[in-house]
């Protein structure tokens, strides 16, 4: 039997809670978490913090997030105990602010470092991190992190369950631009990766439903939208849902020399919308959105400069040119160093190839 799981069914028993009040808080029907409990299927982070929610257990929150964080993902589970206990045992608590620093950090360091080494440093973090969650402040840094964390997996579903994680510590802090900013964030990264589109759609109109205020996190829950209608054929839903986005985007740009995934200047912006119309097989704005995305885009961000080629060869392959489509990718993608791709950059490089596929 799954100790964890049995370990919630125990909290949960004591706190007289039924799993049907806990499954409304999370993706799952209380069946699967009568699953969970009995250790036939994993107790995952999203699950982990519901449970916390509903219990109102301190303990229960950050004694098994830190076993679920430690059972999860290709991180060595004798590394996150070893620096949560030196943090526990060494009784240093980082003040708030260094924590929003040190995120913060994380989000400029993702644009520019590969995956895995990021993981391994926010995945040790975050075990010290779930120790000191004891203000909304608190939460909603760690909510933010935890969305890093998300893009950094190597597979959607994986994905999916930090997303899910995040958006449940968002709502802990009640603050209402980072709850936007997760749900918005996520839904993006699943839609532009074309995967998971029923779910990144929730993670849109989550997001959006919760305030018409202009904000970063609308913005991508807007481009989201766009996305996810380009990848069911929806050509007009997905221009009308972009036009929306560039109106709202207007209003919040932020400056093109910020270099942070909480960031959305203008040629990152083009790179959402370069992707949407290389998708979408029209020319004209794809080439105009690539421009403008390699003519103000920082020149140490090689990674993103790879996705414009991507784009571009997806729209080469769509317009007819399998083959000199479908090269152009595979030269894009050997030239960018294998320590700075990401499962983004996979996803849409097998949508270039399963394009070039459909075509022969």
């Amino acid at each position: 039997m799954d100790d964890l799981g049995a370990q919630l069914r125990h909290a949960r028993f004591e706190a007289g809670v039924t799993l049907a009040s806990i499954a409304v808080r999370t993706c799952y029907s209380a069946s699967h978490l009568s699953n969970v409990e009995a250790g036939r299927r994993t107790a995952t982070p999203d699950i982990v913090l519901a449970y916390a929610r509903a219990l109102g257990e301190a303990d229960v929150r950050r004694r098994d997030l830190f076993a679920a964080a430690a059972a999860i993902g290709p991180i060595a589970a004798n590394e996150l105990i070893r620096n949560g206990f030196t943090a526990a045992l060494a009784d240093h608590r980082d003040s708030v602010d260094r924590w929003r620093d040190r995120v913060d950090q994380y989000g400029r360091d993702y644009m520019e470092i590969g995956a895995d080494s990021l993981q391994t440093r926010l995945a040790n973090d975050l075990v010290v991190m779930q120790q000191q969650l004891d203000s909304p402040t608190m939460w909603a840094t760690a909510a933010r992190a935890l969305t890093t964390y998300g893009k950094t997996t190597k597979d959607p579903t994986e994905a999916i369950g930090w997303y899910d994680t995040a958006r449940i510590a968002a709502d802990r802090s009640d603050d209402l631009a980072v709850r936007i900013w997760v749900r918005g964030r996520a839904a993006i990264a699943l839609a532009y990766e074309g995967a998971a589109l029923p779910i990144a759609q929730r993670y849109a109109d989550e997001a959006i439903a919760m305030s018409d205020r202009p904000s970063l996190g609308r913005v991508q829950a807007l481009m989201a939208r766009a996305h996810v209608a380009a990848g069911r054929g929806d050509t007009a839903g997905a221009i009308a849902a972009d036009e929306e986005a560039q109106r709202v985007f207007d209003h919040t740009a932020s400056p093109d020399s910020e270099i942070s995934d909480a960031a959305v200047p203008v040629w990152r912006m083009a790179t959402f919308r370069s992707m949407l119309y290389a998708r979408l097989g029209m020319i004209h704005p794809g080439e105009q959105a690539q421009a403008d995305a390699d003519r103000l885009r920082p020149a140490s961000l090689t990674r993103f400069a790879t996705h414009i080629e991507l784009h571009r060869a997806l729209m080469m392959t769509k317009a007819g040119d399998s083959s000199g489509g479908l090269g152009h990718a595979r030269r894009a993608w050997a030239a960018l160093p294998a320590d700075r791709r990401s499962q983004t950059l996979g996803l849409v490089l097998r949508e270039v190839e399963k394009a070039a596929w459909r075509r022969h």
